[in-house]
């Protein structure tokens, strides 16, 4: 697709033409990656963070947030959970959180790789190169880290350097990939100020970097941040942070990037808790991440206002996936590297 295209389903809004689109994007995801359904099982395992996003409930300047950093032992039952599930991955979590020393992340990883048969990915922030390294010869298979947004003014804007420090992530991705991990990335839909044009570069970005992973859900401000607390400033985006608007994002992407998991997001059912997932998954997306988090900890891990679940991996994600004719994945789920 050219750019105009692109950019003319990003501002359609008609019903039945978007139905083109869903179709097509339905059709590219089951001829290239299959029906099955792969289920990541996510664990938050920190909510420290050094950072002040203005938009994150675990940004630094929250003062009233009680913090946690679960123990490796915690770590393990959860994961022992994970594999008791049938589930063929473990999403490892944090907040850009320094205490997750080298040393202990990679015996950690080590451990969970040589007592079950599950991936490892590593959603860990921006880290040293060093670190990237050790986590990988420890057995991480993938890393996720999302830039969030191509429009680099933007991104500054929301994301304060640290003490002047400016990190590319882009770049890091790109370490990443050179690794050997399988690399995952994604972009927040309706920020303050962000256009279609930026949606377009995001797009390019992606098919640019050939990403093995890629997660797209709507921006939802935290109520105790700078943007949660001024909600006007929302009016500032061309771009609606609607789940309509998020799953045109998630269509386009289906069909620049054919071979790319792509997850039906927590944020996505967020905005529509009825049929947010669902609707993913119809549209284009082959990944679900329920959370396995503890509930003592995963109410503190309030990155935006979510609904509180009281089980390990939330609503049945097997009932969703079976109710579409699909089925759950087998194994870890790595990206397919060649058409069925």
């Amino acid at each position: 697709m050219d750019k105009e295209t692109i950019l003319s389903w990003l501002k359609e809004e008609d019903p039945k033409r978007l139905e083109k689109l869903w179709q097509e994007a339905d059709e590219v995801r089951a001829r290239c990656v299959g029906d099955e359904v792969h289920l990541r099982g996510l664990i938050e395992i920190s909510n420290y963070c050094i950072n002040r996003c203005y938009y994150c409930g675990i940004n630094r300047d929250i003062r009233t947030l009680a913090r946690y950093r679960m123990t490796e032992e915690e770590i393990m039952a959860v994961v022992r959970e994970i594999v008791k599930r049938g589930y063929g991955t473990v999403v490892l979590q944090s907040g850009e959180d320094p205490g997750i020393k080298r040393t202990w992340m990679s015996e950690l990883i080590r451990r969970i790789k040589g007592e079950t048969p599950l991936a490892v990915t590593l959603s860990l922030g921006e880290r040293n190169v060093g670190d990237f390294a050790a986590w990988r010869k420890a057995g991480a298979d993938r890393y996720l880290l999302k830039f969030e947004t191509s429009n680099r003014y933007l991104y500054r804007y929301l994301h304060p350097p640290r003490q002047g420090e400016e990190i590319d992530r882009l770049i890091l991705l790109e370490e990443l990939s050179s690794l050997g991990y399988e690399v995952g990335s994604g972009i927040m839909v309706g920020l303050p100020g962000q256009t279609y044009e930026d949606l377009y570069e995001d797009l390019s970005i992606f098919r640019r970097l050939d990403l093995d992973m890629i997660g797209i859900g709507p921006f939802i401000p935290h109520p105790k941040t700078p943007l949660g607390c001024h909600p006007d400033w929302l009016s500032r985006s061309e771009v609606p942070n609607t789940d309509l608007m998020t799953c045109k994002v998630i269509a386009l992407t289906r069909l620049l990037c054919p071979m790319a998991n792509i997850p039906s997001t927590t944020a996505l059912a967020t905005v529509n808790p009825a049929s947010g997932r669902i609707l993913g998954l119809e549209r284009g997306a082959n990944v679900i991440m329920p959370n396995f988090t503890p509930i003592k900890y995963r109410k503190l891990y309030d990155i935006y206002p979510r609904p509180q679940e009281t089980a390990p991996g939330g609503e049945d994600p097997l009932s969703i996936i079976l109710s579409l004719g699909r089925r759950p994945g087998k194994g870890p789920g790595n990206r397919r590297r060649q058409i069925f």
